[in-house]
């Protein structure tokens, strides 16, 4: 469009001033106006051929057939895909690096005392790629790939490796109070648990309670509706409802909700029944209710019930409660949760059902947990650090400072099950979707009222990309 702007102001000072130019222009000045004028009326005839010679692919390929299932041509059917022509999806994720350094592994579960051995080790913890999708403006698509302990391609038994779909949904948005959605999905169980991503947390390490009584990643098969409503001007509430699949909590006739590792082997993800289907036929229902009375404030309540046995005769139970304040740098976070599995300290036959301790001895299985943290965090940034070094210290960067205190028991009827946690952290994001972490744990694993002590130190590392 800027040559043929030229163009056409050279071509009117011409017409409307064709003497006058002639008298005041020499004739070198006018050969080599000619010449300029010759060389952009080629550019404007390239440059429709160019636009000709589009005009003419655009037409063959619309004309050409769509593929589909009666398609032809082996070669051509990898393409059989409607995303291929119109590209609608995000690909992103986030990766988190620890090197931890402990004074008494914990290698034998959430409810028992280390081993006294000490450990130093580089762990590749996660790496997760999300997808996202807009099919169109009220269809919408969106998954996560977890890999977890990633280094190893082989594994032996409790390793801790894994690969599975953590989440994948598919939203049908109809209006702001009332959504559906279906597919694998991220248990509305605290506020933890949706909110796991490790670049988004200030600590290292998940709290105990998400990952004993709440075992994030929680995730289950299911369908159901979610939505946001607004009763004030400055309150908004919030809440999710779904009808899911269920815990599975025996394998083999075995049961697995145990003291060792709390809720963590009867998730769905991690069944061996039927290949990870429903034990029971029976299903769940499970849900979250959000409000905010104002900016910087939300308080949460949630709860799960279900049932847990092939029989469908035990109930299993999770209630909830979250809550966040937020005023200037200051935030103050936390979770409680309450468990109960009715009948877990019985076999399916009704005899006692045991597991054994950290001794050898055998104790009754649990059929209540509980446990909470609460978290505060400061964000700061040192003016003289942006000054000194504006290019690693921007407007963008923040440190964290962060406390933090656990407690847990995976075995209520029981005092030698329970963990109490202190961290004490320190991180600094150069931006927000990148994170470097120093944490120092004391913890306190009961160990038949002992005090078992196993503190450590971590060193992460975790970033959205």
């Amino acid at each position: 469009m800027g040559r043929i702007a030229v163009f056409g102001v050279l071509s009117v000072c011409l017409f409307l001033n064709g003497p006058l130019a002639m008298a005041v222009v020499s004739d070198e000045e006018f050969e080599a106006m000619r010449k300029r004028l010759g060389t952009v009326e080629k550019e404007l005839s390239d440059l429709k051929k160019h636009e000709d010679d589009e005009s003419t692919t655009k037409g063959k390929k619309e004309a050409e057939q769509p593929l589909s299932f009666g398609s032809t041509g082996s070669g051509k059917l990898i393409y059989s895909k409607p995303f291929l022509s119109a590209p609608k999806t995000t690909v992103g994720g986030y990766m988190d690096l620890q090197y931890r350094l402990f004074s008494s592994s914990n290698s034998t579960g959430v409810g028992q005392p280390g081993n006294g051995l000490g450990s130093s080790s580089f762990d590749h913890q996660r790496f997760v790629p999300f997808f996202y999708s807009d099919i169109t403006d009220r269809l919408k698509v969106a998954a996560e790939l977890e890999v977890e302990h990633g280094i190893r391609s082989k594994s032996n038994t409790g390793s801790g490796i894994e690969v599975s779909l953590e989440f994948a949904t598919i939203d049908y948005l109809i209006k702001e109070p009332l959504n559906f959605r279906a597919g694998i999905i991220l248990l509305p169980v605290g506020k933890f648990n949706l909110l796991h991503d490790s670049p988004l947390n200030e600590l290292s390490d998940r709290p105990l309670v998400a990952t004993a009584i709440i075992p994030s990643t929680l995730s289950e098969t299911g369908a159901g509706f979610y939505g946001t409503f607004y009763p004030s001007r400055l309150s908004k509430l919030d809440y999710e409802i779904y009808v899911t699949q269920g815990f599975s909590g025996y394998t083999d006739g075995l049961p697995v909700i145990k003291a060792g590792e709390g809720l963590r082997d009867a998730r769905q993800r991690v069944s061996t029944v039927d290949d990870g289907l429903d034990n029971n036929n029976g299903k769940a229902v499970v849900g979250r209710l959000a409000f905010s009375p104002l900016l910087g404030i939300e308080l949460g309540g949630s709860g799960y019930f279900g049932s847990y046995d092939p029989a469908s005769k035990r109930p299993l139970a999770i209630w909830a409660v979250d809550w966040t304040f937020q005023r200037g740098p200051f935030q103050v976070i936390g979770e409680a949760a309450w468990a109960y599995a009715r009948d877990n300290h019985l076999n399916l036959d009704g005899t006692p059902a045991f597991e054994t301790d950290y001794l050898g001895n055998p104790v009754p299985l649990p059929r209540r947990m509980s446990g909470f943290y609460l978290q505060g965090n400061y964000h700061f940034m040192p003016e003289f650090l942006r000054t000194w070094q504006p290019r690693h210290f921007t407007q963008a960067s923040t440190f964290t400072a962060v406390l933090r205190w656990d407690a847990v028991n995976t075995n209520d009827e029981r005092s030698d099950t329970a963990i109490q946690r202190l961290t004490l952290g320190l991180n600094f994001r150069p931006v927000q979707d990148t994170v470097f972490k120093v944490d120092y744990q004391f913890n306190y694993e009961d160990g038949k009222n002992n005090r078992v002590r196993n503190d450590g130190l971590i060193v992460s590392v975790a970033t959205y990309f």
